[in-house]
């Protein structure tokens, strides 16, 4: 090689990464808001799957103990036997659920019981972390997330 072709061969040039970096930025701004709008759908159907499942632990509950737990008692009465009245019978020594689960902003699922709605009200305050407000995930609007 000589030196007039080691001169050509130096790299790129400002103008050139720039261009590129712009080409980028356009890309990214085109598919960043379409993942992001996807990781929202998939944490409101996580929360509407546990609410479900927690339904489902409630509900055998019910089945074996003939009680609802009460708010109180709270969603922990499906890991562990409650301490306060009113005292389950038949409460199965490894509970019903081996942990509860946190709704996907970090928070934990709540329980009315008796219901609002629903003979048991099980919900998530969802991504706004707020109670009452409309994005509030519950037993009452499950269907709206399963879709």
């Amino acid at each position: 090689m000589n030196i007039s072709s080691l001169r050509h061969a130096r790299g790129f040039s400002l103008i050139e990464i720039m261009v590129v970096l712009v080409i980028i930025a356009i890309m990214a701004s085109i598919v960043a808001p379409q993942i992001l709008g996807n990781q929202e759908t998939a944490q409101l159907k996580k929360a509407a799957v546990d609410i479900q499942s927690l339904e489902s632990a409630i509900e055998r509950y019910k089945l074996q103990t003939n009680i609802f737990p009460t708010t109180e008692q709270g969603l922990e009465a499906l890991v562990s036997e409650p301490q306060i009245d009113p005292m389950p019978r038949n409460y199965p020594a490894q509970g019903f659920i081996k942990r509860l689960p946190q709704d996907p902003w970090g928070n934990d699922y709540q329980l009315i019981s008796p219901g609002e709605v629903g003979l048991v009200d099980i919900f998530s305050y969802g991504p706004d972390g707020e109670p009452g407000t409309d994005d509030d995930i519950g037993t009452w609007n499950l269907n709206d997330y399963l879709k």
